[in-house]
């Protein structure tokens, strides 16, 4: 890709483009990297590390969400008598406005070089009216809750029959055990796998900050 004005560089561009960089693999590498298969863009998404495929699952979980594009771009810049350069994270497409993300471990944000670099990236980004999202370690039990969730993302994997039956049955709070049991002409592991689904796509919510179980309320999205 050719170097384009920060400023005026179209968005359609950048939801399109390649990964600046990929992955590398190497014996002896502290960080875990690899493909994720999101739901949002039908498509494989990379990333650098276990934090990196835990925004991707937060993203790819998030309804407002459109376009995920991971190491979307290569910013570059001029300071303080230098030439700075920088590769955000990823940049996700969502209803609002462009969000700019930059994923690192709480325990490094505090590093000068660090904060350095996303001050400018921040400035930057907010330049055009984007947002700039700085993310580190999320709350471990709905991470955990939204990665078992995950396993549901296939939509082609449910039945469409029972899908439609759940989506016409009264399930507003009703317990997630129970609502396993309401479709007495399908199985109830296929049921719960449904609503599980249903769940990942937010048609039906319910409290992600407690392990998820068969006591889970379950409502419908409003």
């Amino acid at each position: 890709m050719e170097d384009q004005d920060w400023s005026t560089a179209p968005v359609d561009l950048l939801q399109s483009a390649c990964p600046w960089r990929t992955f590398r693999w190497y014996k002896g590498q502290k960080h875990y990297s690899g493909t994720y298969w999101s739901a949002t863009v039908r498509d494989h998404v990379i990333y650098e590390s276990r934090l990196e495929l835990s925004r991707l699952l937060f993203a790819d979980f998030d309804p407002s969400v459109r376009g995920i594009v991971a190491q979307p771009f290569l910013l570059k810049t001029s300071l303080e008598g230098k030439v700075r350069q920088h590769i955000p994270d990823y940049l996700l497409l969502t209803e609002q406005a462009p969000v700019v993300v930059d994923v690192k471990p709480l325990h490094r944000l505090s590093k000068p070089e660090v904060a350095f670099t996303f001050d400018w990236t921040r400035e930057a980004v907010e330049s055009r009216g984007w947002k700039y999202e700085v993310w580190s370690e999320p709350p471990a039990v709905e991470l955990e809750n939204i990665r078992f969730l995950a396993g549901y993302r296939r939509d082609w994997l449910f039945s469409g029959e029972a899908l439609e039956e759940l989506w016409d049955a009264d399930l507003d709070g009703l317990l997630l055990g129970q609502a396993a049991r309401c479709l007495p002409n399908h199985p109830e592991p296929h049921v719960r796998a449904a609503i599980h689904h249903l769940l990942w796509t937010q048609a039906l919510v319910t409290d992600l900050d407690r392990p998820l179980g068969p006591s889970h309320v379950l409502r419908r999205a409003r």
